[in-house]
């Protein structure tokens, strides 16, 4: 799991109805779902229960697509901190107490020379001194063959503007897509794999394929994520 966010976690609740799943999770966003809001505790009531697996914040798995015991890993998946905040749900005495480096997370997959990077949300912060860790997402997004990348809004001030909130992209932890230091500015321009914005929110006015910002992220060489895509590498 990428994060606490209610977009990232809210379909656990659901997935409970069809069959067992594990869920890899930081230490601090498990917390968060075990210990901060108990509607989360339904999934030990699954039949079988949900099963807990920790993540490190710098951890790499061997990942399998089937249940055969001892089998080589088909694909590695590595996380990647990206550092930001908690949750605005969830209570301050909690948030200070967890470490940062586990509040956001991308995600890095091999498999032999191919390469995909994961990253619904990419905080504001990531330059700072306090998230250095993540400054790599750059390097994985330009060495990886696809990018599934944030592009939850088009301008800082999407959801003043649109009246939805007081707050500003940045500050729930999203880099928007345009304006100085935007995720348009700072994507790698030497990159050669494919990038696809996701986590788009419906303030977003790329989706609109008649708007300038739809276009103006394609002419940068972005694709826009929609249902059922299907890619080959």
């Amino acid at each position: 799991m990428p994060g606490a966010d209610v977009d990232s976690v809210a379909g656990l609740l659901h997935l409970r109805e069809f069959q067992s799943f594990f869920i890899f999770a930081t230490p601090g966003v498990q917390r968060i779902l075990q210990k901060e809001n108990r509607i989360f505790r339904v999934l030990d009531r699954a039949v079988p229960p949900v099963k807990w697996v920790p993540l490190s914040s710098k951890g790499r798995l061997g990942c399998h697509l089937d249940e055969e015991p001892g089998a080589a890993p088909e694909f590695l998946c590595t996380t990647v901190p990206l550092g930001g905040a908690y949750p605005e749900y969830v209570s301050e005495e909690l948030s200070r107490s967890l470490p940062p480096e586990e509040a956001t997370s991308g995600f890095a997959i091999h498999q032999g020379d191919k390469r995909i990077f994961y990253a619904p949300s990419i905080p504001a912060d990531t330059k700072s001194s306090a998230s250095s860790a993540s400054a790599n997402w750059h390097s994985l997004a330009e060495n990886s063959n696809v990018s599934f990348i944030d592009g939850t809004f088009w301008s800082d001030d999407e959801l003043i503007q649109t009246g939805r909130s007081k707050k500003t992209a940045r500050h729930i932890g999203h880099t928007p897509l345009s304006g100085p230091d935007g995720l348009l500015e700072q994507y790698p321009k030497s990159s050669k794999g494919r990038r696809i914005l996701i986590h788009i929110n419906n303030t977003n006015p790329i989706l609109d394929e008649d708007s300038r910002q739809h276009h103006a992220v394609l002419d940068a060489g972005f694709e826009i994520a929609y249902d059922g895509m299907e890619f080959d590498i």
